[in-house]
């Protein structure tokens, strides 16, 4: 089975992210577009097994198989985490309805490194490009701050919340450049700090619920199983056979 095909008739989540999802977007901005398939369990009992994502085949359209996408968010991966609570949601089915409503079982207290250690790493390629050019790539300081904005709010609520709302003309006018960099540096930092402090009274638990999750993947795949031919297929091989493996 192609990778398309994956994404074109075994998509169970699809939305928009970037800026369109921030509240962020101008007229010229894209779209891009994130999905979750499930690939047929069949699928897995070949030596070749199904890619974890698939690019494509859109513009801008990058989507994760759906044990991939829940170890990741699981971890806390920032753009995993987002991705489930886009505003923008283009197709649901069952499937995925499911695994939104598994929202809160990926939170939890872990979000603290991995947003923070993400915002790191940009910090580091925007101090890079200023040494480099003389001067801050402002589209990129100020998705940093939306980062960190998002990271403290989670902490402290408890809720992932990625639309910007009313702080979107603040922002807008750092990707402008009308913000001195010293102030967004400042900005930077004081997100920083409260983030800091969120963490230590967030109402998040330590730990996402592992097996509120493994519970739910073993549902899917095993559906997935006994919805298809090839099920039936290897299973009349078995009793036929006498067996798996003998001799």
């Amino acid at each position: 089975m192609q990778p398309e095909t994956l994404v074109r008739d075994h998509t169970v989540y699809a939305c928009v992210m970037g800026s369109r999802a921030f509240g962020l977007a101008t007229d010229a901005s894209d779209t891009d577009r994130r999905g979750v398939f499930l690939a047929p369990t069949p699928l897995f009992w070949r030596f070749e097994k199904p890619p974890t994502h698939v690019e494509g085949p859109g513009e801008e359209q990058f989507s994760w198989e759906l044990e991939r996408f829940c170890e990741l968010a699981l971890r806390g991966n920032p753009n995993i985490l987002e991705c489930l609570h886009s505003p923008l949601v283009e197709h649901l089915d069952d499937t995925g309805r499911e695994l939104l409503s598994l929202r809160g079982a990926f939170l939890s207290r872990r979000a603290y490194d991995t947003f923070t250690h993400y915002a790191l790493g940009q910090r580091k390629k925007l101090d890079a490009g200023i040494r480099a050019t003389g001067a801050p790539r402002w589209k990129h300081a100020m998705h940093l701050l939306r980062l960190l904005m998002s990271a403290r709010d989670l902490l402290r609520s408890g809720e992932l919340r990625i639309d910007v709302g009313d702080r979107r003309e603040a922002l807008l006018a750092v990707k402008r450049g009308e913000v001195p960099w010293a102030e967004v540096e400042a900005w930077m930092a004081r997100l920083g700090t409260e983030t800091e402090r969120a963490l230590h009274r967030s109402p998040l638990p330590s730990e996402p619920d592992h097996a509120r999750v493994a519970g739910f993947l073993f549902r899917v795949r095993r559906d997935s199983a006994l919805q298809t031919d090839a099920y039936h297929e290897v299973v009349q091989g078995v009793v036929r056979g006498g067996g798996v493996g003998q001799g």
